[in-house]
């Protein structure tokens, strides 16, 4: 268990303006005034600092500074962050906790500094100093910050969503494409459902002649329905007017429902910015959340199961307040924050948010979305470090766009191994911009749509086999459901991410502390190919032994081959062949995973979208030996055990039949 120190830093005014806080081992923690602003101090050896939230630039955060204030950028996001969190830690045993919403600044140098700021009372914060290994400081963190909100099974399915969805032929149509193809969701995510006045009222003129009834059969189906929204009062183009919008605009300001300038008059969001002068909703006004909601609780009557909780990073000055005396010192960061939480009080247990932007405790109100990326090989590649440092921060539920969201179609290649990745993210979703999006003089479409869907992808390319070679990942996804709710309950209990990164599970090994293109899920090694035009890649495999999902040629260090092995030692790097259809994936030793298999009892069979029963429930094990306890959501809870070729199971509750299988008889 970490060892957790909490210092007030208002105690450095009494001080003579310095502190050493803690002396232990290699380890010196102080403080003191620099003109305005208090500085940490945290001296000790270290090779990596993780953390800082999310984090598209690297997931080592030595060598850079670092703000953490939330802010929207279009695709390449580089060093800016949707979602910053003012927390570290280091492979040195301690972790640091700012526990403010002004922005921070780390300077991660030979000797780690913060800067930080009074807030808008004039107050600093509590800070929160962590001992211990990785997950015990990752663990300690979430008991400061709260543990993350356990989410349903349905929402680790694989989720289909595309802007242009703005009838419900359209919709319909696109969940037929999905059941010709074979391609099983258990989400659909509707953008443009809504009127592009108000963002609460389903579009008029016909377009959605019965949605309660869409929902329903939607239910029928396996499939849950997630609606786009955004936190404005928008402002409509000159000359336009609407009189449901315009009562809202009235009611919302004669009310004081709105973040305000200092001076008293509305807020409006600058006009170079996304909705340019729209107004914001006060969320930390109870008048402005029960207002809010009461035009949107129809949407949860009809059955709707969660929300996209778009955009949040409007606050783009110091010089405006909040109800509760907040200003924008702290509203940078605060009314991201404030627009989610209140989303999921309303949204309630048994639903989900797909949250942009964010801040600390963000894990409370899963789940969250990477934002916006180009359809190219660099984004790929800083997506995966986006859902790295993240699930480093406590946040443990996240999801990218496959293959990109904007500009042209992702080259097939592309698209193929960002679908092999998600597979094995927390959350597998494919979206796209609308047509005549941003970027619509580049994508050539097909047949004017840029859907990233299987089968447009495999459309527009004319390409059956790329479809056919992609429905085995969305089988795949299915049938590891039962071991991705399984790590769900592991994350909403320990605080530790799905999508784990090897320094949490190997804090010794350097090769793994500095890893950042595989993770871990659960017993699961996931190394995505990141690289255009490669049958494979190298892999670090930590101490131990190491199973193959599937058969791969590899090549050691020392050049020697061997083909279709499944079997590798640890503690070395692999280059491991996999063709175009495969990805590395090793089950360690002692490992285990829950699959939902039909009887043919093969990876990719087709168990449909449900999760409420299973065809056969397997257990596949590796290595000699192992222990592994399951949990699902209907009621059972069975214990495996395996040694020397034999297994056993013992069922502590429910009922369900099950089969173990060592991994090398997975066929």
């Amino acid at each position: 268990m970490a060892q957790t120190y909490k210092y007030d830093l208002n105690a450095l005014a009494g001080t003579g303006g310095k502190k050493a806080f803690l002396e232990e081992g290699e380890t010196s923690f102080g403080g003191y005034w620099e003109k305005e602003t208090c500085v940490l101090s945290l001296a000790q050896p270290y090779r990596a600092a993780f953390g800082m939230g999310e984090r598209f630039n690297r997931v080592n955060q030595k060598g850079l500074t670092v703000e953490t204030e939330v802010f929207e950028k279009f695709c390449n996001q580089g060093e800016v962050s949707y979602c910053p969190v003012p927390f570290f830690f280091t492979d040195g045993g301690v972790g640091l906790f700012v526990d403010t919403l002004t922005v921070v600044r780390f300077s991660f140098g030979d000797c780690i500094k913060v800067y930080i700021q009074k807030d808008s009372r004039g107050r600093l914060p509590l800070a929160y100093l962590f001992m211990g290994t990785p997950r015990e400081i990752l663990g300690a963190f979430t008991d400061v910050t709260g543990k993350p909100a356990a989410v349903p099974k349905w929402s680790l399915g694989p989720w289909m969503s595309a802007n242009r969805w703005d009838t419900q032929e359209e919709a319909e149509a696109q969940l037929a494409l999905a059941k010709r193809h074979g391609f099983p969701h258990t989400v659909m995510v509707l953008e443009a459902w809504s009127d592009e006045e108000t963002f609460y009222r389903f579009n008029g003129g016909g377009k959605w002649k019965d949605p309660a009834a869409m929902v329903q059969k939607l239910k029928g189906e396996g499939i849950h329905l997630v609606l786009w929204q955004i936190p404005v009062l928008k402002r409509m183009g000159d000359g336009q007017a609407h009189p449901v919008q315009d009562a809202d605009w009235a009611y919302a300001r004669e009310h004081d429902l709105c973040i305000k300038n200092k001076d008293g008059s509305p807020y409006r969001i600058p006009e170079d910015h996304w909705f340019g002068g729209s107004l914001l909703p006060d969320f930390s006004n109870p008048e402005t959340v029960e207002w809010w909601f009461a035009k949107r609780k129809y949407l949860l009557d009809m059955g709707v199961d969660g929300f996209k909780t778009d955009g949040g990073e409007f606050v783009l000055t110091d010089d405006v307040v909040s109800a509760d005396g907040l200003t924008g010192l702290e509203l940078r960061n605060a009314f991201a924050s404030r627009y989610v939480q209140a989303y999921a009080a309303f949204a309630g247990k048994g639903r989900v948010l797909f949250s942009r932007a964010g801040y600390t405790g963000q894990q409370r109100v899963p789940i969250q979305w990477a934002g916006d990326q180009m359809s190219t090989w660099e984004e790929f590649r800083h997506v995966i470090l986006a859902g790295l440092s993240l699930g480093l921060s406590g946040v443990p539920f996240w999801g990218f766009d496959i293959g990109g969201f904007a500009g042209a179609l992702p080259e097939k290649e592309l698209y193929e191994r960002a679908v092999q990745a998600a597979a094995f993210a927390p959350v597998m979703q494919w979206h796209s911009e609308p047509v005549g999006g941003q970027f619509a003089e580049q994508f050539p479409g097909s047949g004017g749509i840029n859907d990233r869907s299987p089968w447009n992808i495999g459309a527009f390319y004319r390409d059956e086999e790329l479809v056919e070679r992609l429905r085995y990942w969305f089988l795949l996804r299915m049938n590891l459901l039962p071991y991705l709710y399984q790590q769900s309950l592991v994350s909403a209990d320990s605080g530790l991410p799905m999508m784990r990164h090897l320094a949490l599970e190997y804090p010794q090994e350097e090769r793994a502390l500095l890893a950042e293109d595989c993770f871990m899920l659960g017993d699961l090694l996931v190394a995505p190919v990141l690289e255009k035009g490669k049958d494979g890649r190298k892999v670090y495999l930590p101490k131990g032994a190491w199973n193959s999902l599937w058969p791969v040629d590899v090549r050691d260090g020392q050049g020697e081959a061997a083909e279709k092995i499944r079997r590798l030692q640890g503690g070395k790097v692999w280059e491991v062949h996999c063709g175009r259809d495969r990805i590395p994936v090793f089950l360690r030793d002692g490992g285990c995973v829950a699959l939902h298999l039909d009887e043919s009892l093969r990876l990719g069979s087709d168990v449909g979208n449900g999760g409420d029963g299973y065809r056969r429930l397997c257990f596949v094990t590796a290595g000699p030996e192992g222990n592994y306890r399951f949990k699902d959501d209907l009621g059972n809870g069975i214990m495996v055990s395996w040694k020397d070729g034999s297994a056993e199971t013992k069922m502590v509750s429910g009922q369900a039949a099950c089969t173990v299988l060592p991994i090398e008889s997975l066929l």
